[in-house]
C-alpha cells in the first residue's frame, strides 16, 4: 500500500506528499520569463525525511530548474535558456528561446503503486512555430524506508515538417560541454560530494563524458549533517543507451545522463523519440548508490507506455 497523495492545483502545480513530506512539487505551468526557456520542472524535493534534494533558479545560472527535461541545441533553437553557444564566440545571447507549453489538461491518478501525472506539451519557437508535440509521464512510487523514485517518460514527436537534430555545445565545438536532456541541479551544500558509477566513485572532472547505464550523487546537508544520496539510471531501450554523463561536483553539484553529449540525434518529420529515466532520492551516501540503481532498473520493468 503506497503511502503517497496528490494535492492537484489544477492549471498550475501537483504536489506529491509522503504523510507529512512534500516530496516533490512539479509545476507545469510555470511563470518564467522567456530569457530561461519557460518550461516544466519539479521543485521541490525532499527525500522521505524532509532533506532538501534540489536547487531552484540559482544565480549562476537562472535556468537551472531542480529536475527538468531541457535541451540546448535544437537545430538551432535553444530550449535549455539563457545564451547560446557558439563556437569561436563563446555563449551568445539570441532571439532562440523556446518553450515547452503546457496543453489540455493534467492527468493525475493515485492507487496503490504510487502516483502517476501525465499532460501534453507543445515545444515553441521564440518565433512562434511549433517542433515538437510531447506526450509527458511522472510516475512516484516509494522504494524502501529510506528511498522513494520518480520515473521520468517523455515521447516527443516531430511536428515542423522537416527533420530536427537534437545536439549540445559539444557538437556544436565545445569540448566536454555535452549537456542536455534529464538536467538535476543539487543544492549548494552538495558542491565538491560524491559522484558514483558502476566502476567506483570520482569528481565532476573525473567522469564528466564517460557512459555509464546509471550514476549517482552522494551530498552532505547544513544544519543536519545528514547524508542524502540522488540516483539516475538510463532505460535499456533508450536511443544511445549507455549515455555520456554530464556531471558536475566542481563549483555546483549537477547530474544529467546526456545521450546528445557528443553525437546529433537526428529526428524525423512525424516521428516519435522516446526517453525514459528513473531517479531515486534516498538518505543515505555513496555506498548506497549501486543498490538503489539496481532497484530502480528492476522498477523500470516492464515498460510503462505512455497513454
Amino acid at each position: 500500500m503506497s503511502t503517497l497523495q496528490a494535492v492537484h492545483e489544477v492549471g498550475s502545480a501537483v504536489s506529491i506528499r509522503d504523510g507529512e513530506v512534500e516530496l516533490l512539487r512539479y509545476t507545469y505551468e510555470p511563470d518564467t520569463p522567456r530569457l530561461e526557456s519557460p518550461r516544466p520542472f519539479a521543485f521541490p524535493i525532499r527525500t522521505r525525511h524532509g532533506d532538501d534534494v534540489a536547487l531552484f533558479r540559482p544565480h549562476d545560472h537562472v535556468w537551472h530548474k531542480g529536475l527538468s527535461w531541457a535541451l540546448p541545441v535544437v537545430d538551432d533553437e535553444n530550449f535549455w535558456g539563457g545564451p547560446t553557444y557558439v563556437h569561436g564566440r563563446f555563449y551568445v545571447q539570441l532571439e532562440n528561446n523556446g518553450t515547452q507549453g503546457h496543453v489540455g489538461k493534467a492527468d493525475v491518478d493515485v492507487d496503490d503503486e504510487g502516483v502517476r501525472i501525465a499532460h501534453d506539451l507543445s515545444w515553441t519557437t521564440q518565433s512562434g512555430e511549433c517542433w515538437f508535440l510531447e506526450r509527458r509521464t511522472l510516475t512516484a512510487r516509494i522504494l524502501s524506508d529510506d528511498a522513494w523514485m520518480l520515473t521520468w517518460d517523455t515521447a516527443m514527436t516531430n511536428t515542423r515538417g522537416a527533420d530536427i537534430s537534437i545536439g549540445s555545445p559539444t557538437t556544436r565545438g565545445r569540448e566536454n560541454a555535452g549537456y542536455g536532456g534529464l538536467f538535476w541541479r543539487g543544492p549548494r551544500s552538495f558542491t565538491d560530494g560524491t559522484l558514483v558509477t558502476p566502476n567506483g566513485t570520482g569528481s565532476g572532472s573525473e567522469v564528466r563524458g564517460e557512459p555509464h547505464p546509471w550514476m549517482g550523487f552522494a551530498g552532505r546537508h547544513d544544519i543536519t549533517d545528514a547524508e542524502s544520496v540522488v540516483v539516475m539510471v538510463d532505460d535499456a531501450q533508450n536511443p544511445c543507451h549507455p549515455p555520456q554523463w554530464f556531471a558536475r561536483s566542481e563549483e555546483f553539484a549537477a547530474l544529467n545522463p546526456a545521450p546528445f553529449f557528443s553525437e546529433e540525434l537526428l529526428v524525423p518529420a512525424e516521428e516519435t523519440v522516446r526517453f525514459r529515466y528513473g531517479v531515486a532520492f534516498a538518505s543515505g551516501g555513496a555506498g548506497d548508490a549501486g543498490a538503489l540503481a539496481e532497484k530502480i532498473t528492476r522498477a523500470l520493468r516492464p515498460t510503462e507506455v505512455p497513454t
